[in-house]
């Protein structure tokens, strides 16, 4: 295992460290590690995770940094304290700053959709603002029946621009407006009805629901989960005809040339457990 604990943040502002593209060892508020194929990002900014321009920094490299790693087939992204995250520290929304903070915001949230690795999202706490938003970004996501979520920006003046592009996706577009236009703070059940949840379950039940989930995706070949996540996620916003062609085309074209599906098919015939070997 590879850990890469954030340093003390005493005195660690987001305008007093310069964000620029960090590596893990240099972290500040995500700690980093990689276990088992599995790698974890966890939000460390005590109280509430509030996000400056250095957490948003630190988000996109860790991210960034796992494209390419073949051991590693799931990224998990939860939190260490009592939320999971407050959204933007409003702080950081000074004119002078606005224009890098939304930069970071930006390559961060890019960072989470460019990756071609399943993301789970562990949601313990209050998701608002941009963490409802980092939230609505993973791939899978469990919730505990703390977890509550909101996109209060119109409240401040502002609207989510990345959750008004994202919700009507998950949600449909008439659900994304009473999100948006409302600002209502939402339970976890509310949540897992919408299609923002995958799995609610108990503050007991959460690391062993997380491992189970982990394990289910790590059991199969890493170029498949990508090829899998790639026709899903590609043929999104298309229509029904063209989203079976690109779903077919990655089949057909990138799928078919990898080791493990051969290796998937001989299981089957030979009536014994496939050995993958991630390529």
């Amino acid at each position: 295992m590879r850990v890469a604990e954030p340093k003390p943040s005493r005195g660690v502002v987001g305008g007093n460290i310069s964000a620029g593209t960090p590596k893990p060892e240099e972290f500040h508020f995500i700690r980093f590690r990689i276990e088992d194929e599995v790698a974890r990002l966890t939000l460390d900014r005590p109280e509430h995770n509030m996000l400056n321009e250095r957490m948003l920094a630190e988000l996109a490299s860790g991210i960034d940094s796992l494209e390419g790693r073949g051991d590693v087939k799931l990224i998990i992204l939860d939190s260490a304290v009592q939320s999971f995250c407050g959204g933007i520290e409003l702080g950081e929304y000074t004119p002078r700053r606005a224009f890098q903070v939304l930069d970071a915001f930006q390559r961060a949230f890019a960072a989470m959709l460019d990756t071609a690795k399943p993301l789970l999202v562990v949601v313990n706490g209050p998701a608002f603002g941009g963490g409802a938003e980092l939230a609505a970004l993973g791939d899978l996501v469990v919730a505990t029946p703390r977890a509550k979520f909101a996109q209060p920006e119109i409240k401040l003046g502002v609207f989510p621009p990345l959750g008004a592009a994202i919700l009507p996706f998950i949600v449909g577009p008439k659900r994304a407006l009473e999100l948006v236009l409302t600002g209502e703070v939402i339970s976890a059940e509310r949540a897992l009805s919408l299609g923002l949840v995958n799995r609610v379950v108990s503050d007991d039940k959460l690391a062993a629901t997380v491992k189970e989930m982990s394990a289910q995706v790590t059991a199969h070949s890493g170029p498949v989960l990508t090829m899998a996540k790639k026709a899903i996620l590609g043929s999104m916003g298309l229509s029904l005809r063209d989203g079976v062609k690109h779903s077919m085309a990655v089949f057909l074209n990138e799928l078919s040339a990898l080791e493990d599906s051969s290796e998937g098919l001989r299981a089957i015939a030979e009536k014994r457990s496939p050995k993958w070997k991630n390529r």
